[in-house]
């Protein structure tokens, strides 16, 4: 018997056997089109925004340099990056100050002279310079004070939480640059040297000399 069905299946037209698989094509049609269809209508996912984070910290110092005639001290605004960190921020601002003044003004580092280290001990900070702060300062009593007090008025006016500054020179604390300010102990801000009205305007700047209020 079962031999009779299948002669009988083989005698049936090609095109009635194909009629199964055409079915099958036509249903996998049709629910491919409902697929792609409802794909076309999806709203599209919207991209999550990345942040524009800025790869280093802006921030706006004062900076003390000489005036033309090598008297006084006057300041200069200028934004510094790399502030992620206060030391940092520490290390650009007397870096920026040995780079000199954008205007009229006058160094009051030579520029010749690199700095070596920077140290904050609670409010002491230690500044160590190369031998060319000494060999390249063209020496004075004025020119001397002028080094001194805009490297420190500089730091203080900027972190009032530093409130000493002691000079190094190759790693060694010095007594004198040129002879004229004795630098044994650590240096008080004094704003006695900047010209009147040139100064930031704060507390900072009414202290007296030695820093006390």
């Amino acid at each position: 018997m079962a031999i009779k069905n299948r002669q009988a299946e083989k005698q049936k037209p090609l095109g009635r056997r194909l009629i199964p698989w055409l079915i099958l094509v036509v249903i996998l049609f049709i629910v491919g089109l409902v697929i792609g269809t409802l794909q076309i209508g999806k709203a599209p996912e919207k991209a999550v925004p990345v942040a524009d984070v800025p790869s280093q910290s802006a921030r706006e110092v004062f900076l003390y340099f000489a005036s033309g005639d090598g008297q006084t001290l006057l300041a200069e605004s200028r934004q510094i990056t790399g502030c992620e960190l206060d030391e940092d921020c520490l290390r650009e601002t007397v870096q920026a100050l040995i780079s000199g003044p954008s205007g009229d003004m006058v160094p009051i580092l030579p520029s010749r002279t690199t700095l070596q280290n920077l140290t904050v001990v609670d409010s002491l900070v230690q500044v160590d310079f190369s031998r060319d702060l000494i060999d390249a300062h063209p020496g004075g009593t004025q020119s001397e004070l002028l080094t001194v007090y805009g490297l420190t008025d500089t730091l203080a006016v900027n972190f009032p939480h530093l409130r000493q500054v002691q000079i190094l020179v190759e790693g060694t604390p010095v007594t004198t640059l040129k002879g004229h300010v004795d630098l044994r102990q650590p240096v008080y801000p004094d704003f006695s040297l900047v010209e009147e009205g040139a100064a930031p305007i704060g507390r900072m700047n009414s202290l007296p000399a030695g820093g006390e209020e």
